[in-house]
């Protein structure tokens, strides 16, 4: 079921969920999750960009561990960074063709085994190319 503040993964094993801020503008996604003392769980953000471009991170000013999944336009994740230190402006490099970024707190991506393959589904992934598209079961 897809909904805006949802976005679920499909990994080998299992379907997860977590609620999630969007972040789609130059200006949410440049502050991100900086400044927060901690992320809920089960929740994360989501990054969007408007075309499939070189996705490239740091840690400034973000005090909370995380790990970061990188993903297509077809919602495919291509890449995934774990525990990405706070406060380490070491740039975390993506890869390119990514149009979706999604931050959950770290150890979550192997917890959940969130790896390289596994597939997103949320609304602002285009059902036309959507390996998972919202309209599928």
């Amino acid at each position: 079921m897809c909904q805006t503040f949802s976005i679920e993964l499909r990994t080998a094993t299992q379907t997860v969920r977590f609620r999630v801020e969007l972040a789609t503008s130059p200006e949410t996604r440049a502050s991100g999750l900086m400044n927060r003392p901690a992320l809920a769980k089960g929740a994360g953000m989501l990054f969007a960009y408007d075309v499939p471009q070189r996705a490239q991170f740091w840690m400034r000013n973000t005090l909370i561990p995380l790990d970061l999944i990188f993903a297509n336009a077809q919602g495919l994740v291509t890449q995934v960074h774990p525990h990405a230190k706070p406060l380490d402006e070491t740039i975390i490099n993506g890869g390119q063709n990514v149009k979706y970024v999604l931050e959950i707190n770290a150890g979550l991506a192997k917890l959940l085994q969130i790896t390289p393959g596994t597939v997103m589904r949320h609304p602002l992934i285009e059902n036309s190319i959507a390996i998972w598209p919202c309209n599928a079961q």
